[in-house]
């Protein structure tokens, strides 16, 4: 066997040294990188709603410079793009640029504002933190390039059935116009708030005023019959300088497609609880087509269906086929329920027992 005779390192001692230190190097270099892209550390996710801090000119102000730029700032740091897109005026204005300081959003303006004219500038909801969390509460800001504010407002409520009332929009027209679905063409704005209550401010007096109000419901700010809701007040409003604050003004609003809850309880004393407890739901739109809802075992159910009349009936499913079988499994009375859009129908009770055959539906 032969020996392999060790080679001398050329680089001695101090070479010898020089490559450990180089070897520890480039582990440092190596685990450095490595550091780089562990998971950062931090505290809790942001989850607070960005607040408009200030708006310059604020609402009230009279006097505005045609020359006026519009700065708004925030109390944190906002995705840009998403934050200007939640913003327009009344009357329209083509915004040139968006200029972004920090947390101060300033928009410069296409063309001068126009001599005596009032302006109201909304923010959505839509603009939303670099968190992506959406701004707390809508806002509507009203200026005037007059020397005085004008002192008309309409005060009221939205009453919505089937969605929240929050953040409808109030498109106001002067001399009782109607709204030209296809464009933006009020002349004030306004919008309803966490209570539904609303108020345009800045109204023109001596000539009458409508309120039209406006349920964004696929929230892409456009009027769309199909999905939306657009419903005017009862009548016009004249405002006049004896009398130019209107209250108590009311606009009902129902989205006919929301759905309503059904709650109640299924109560099986007869049984030995194998199997299911399940619903049978008939829905007298269409006979034809029975659905079987599943209930916890605890009994209670809150159950969420299209506006319209059911029949229905509760039953132990013990062999799990999905088949109401009359003479072996227990069965409540049947009943009819009535869900009206966003409506509530609580309490509902359904007490098995066993039944005849002849009872057969």
């Amino acid at each position: 066997m032969r020996r392999r005779t060790p080679v001398p390192d050329p680089r001695g001692g101090a070479g010898r040294a020089a490559g450990a230190a180089a070897v520890a190097l480039l582990a440092a270099v190596a685990a450095a990188g490595c550091a780089k892209k562990a998971p950062p550390s931090g505290g809790p996710p942001d989850l607070e709603p960005p607040r408009i801090v200030s708006i310059a000119p604020d609402s009230g102000t009279a006097g505005v410079p045609l020359d006026a730029r519009v700065s708004i700032t925030f109390s944190e740091g906002m995705e840009p793009r998403g934050t200007g897109a939640a913003m327009e005026f009344s009357p329209p204005l083509d915004v040139r640029q968006r200029r972004w300081s920090g947390n101060t959003l300033t928009l410069v303006l296409a063309d001068s504002l126009k001599p005596d004219r009032t302006y109201t500038l909304f923010i959505g909801s839509g603009a939303r933190d670099r968190h992506g969390n959406n701004l707390a509460e809508s806002r509507t800001v009203i200026f005037t390039t007059a020397a005085e504010f004008p002192k008309g407002v309409i005060e009221g409520t939205v009453e919505a059935v089937g969605f929240k009332a929050p953040g409808t929009l109030l498109w106001c027209y002067e001399d009782g116009r109607q709204p030209d679905s296809t464009a933006r063409d009020f002349d004030a704005l306004g919008v309803a708030d966490a209570s539904g209550a609303f108020r345009v401010a800045g109204l023109a007096t001596g000539h009458p005023w409508r309120v039209w109000a406006f349920a964004d419901l696929n929230h892409n700010r456009s009027y769309e019959p199909d999905t939306d809701l657009l419903e005017p007040g009862d009548s016009t409003i004249v405002l006049t300088d004896e009398h130019p604050v209107a209250t108590g003004v009311n606009i009902k609003m129902v989205d006919e497609k929301a759905p309503g809850s059904f709650a109640g309880v299924v109560l099986d004393t007869v049984s030995d609880r194998q199997g299911s407890l399940r619903l049978i739901v008939t829905s007298l739109a269409d006979t034809s087509r029975k659905i079987l809802y599943e209930v916890p075992n605890s009994g209670s159910f809150d159950l969420k269906w299209p506006p319209g009349t059911y029949r229905v009936r509760g039953f132990r499913d013990r062999d799990r086929d999905r088949i109401w079988e009359v003479d072996k499994e227990p069965a409540s009375d049947e009943i009819q329920v009535r869900i009206t859009p966003g409506g509530e129908v609580k309490g509902a009770m359904f007490v098995l027992y066993m039944h005849r055959r002849e009872e057969s539906p």
